[in-house]
């Protein structure tokens, strides 16, 4: 994250920035379809993450609650985290066999820009969920995992 006034532009640290994410998480985002915290409290690089999102009303993952991992590598918020379904899903931009979620298929990883969050992607991978060749996707079983 950059904080700019006056034309000067100041980096804020890779672990400031994770605590500041780390914080937004643990109060609850939005209307609380989406959620994140860190997977190890004893992690002091605060690399593995966890990631909930419940599915959307209308779609084949309506009360569905899908399980995520996000890594973040040394580089974030500089390069995106790697990000992965623990529970098993159907959509054009998660790997069927892995889970992972492939970058060049979801445009968010792919143009991954300094400002975003691992709340932004959550939050546009359900957004995704309802998309029109993702919402009527056969889904695997509930409570089945990569």
């Amino acid at each position: 994250m950059t904080l700019g006034s006056g034309g000067s532009t100041v980096v804020v640290p890779r672990n400031f920035r994770l605590l500041e994410e780390l914080e937004r998480g643990e109060k609850g985002i939005g209307d609380g379809s989406v959620s994140y915290g860190m997977d190890d409290a004893d992690d002091l690089y605060m690399r593995s993450w966890t990631g909930t999102i419940i599915g959307l009303h209308n779609t084949v993952h309506e009360g569905r609650i899908y399980q995520l991992k996000l890594f973040c590598d040394k580089d974030y918020p500089g390069k995106p985290p790697t990000v992965r379904f623990h529970s098993r899903i159907n959509m054009t931009c998660v790997n069927s066999e892995t889970g992972v979620v492939e970058a060049k298929k979801f445009t968010m990883l792919a143009n991954w820009q300094l400002e975003y969050t691992m709340e932004n992607i959550l939050t546009q991978l359900r957004k995704e969920m309802a998309a029109s060749h993702n919402r009527k996707l056969e889904q695997p079983p509930e409570g089945t995992f990569f």
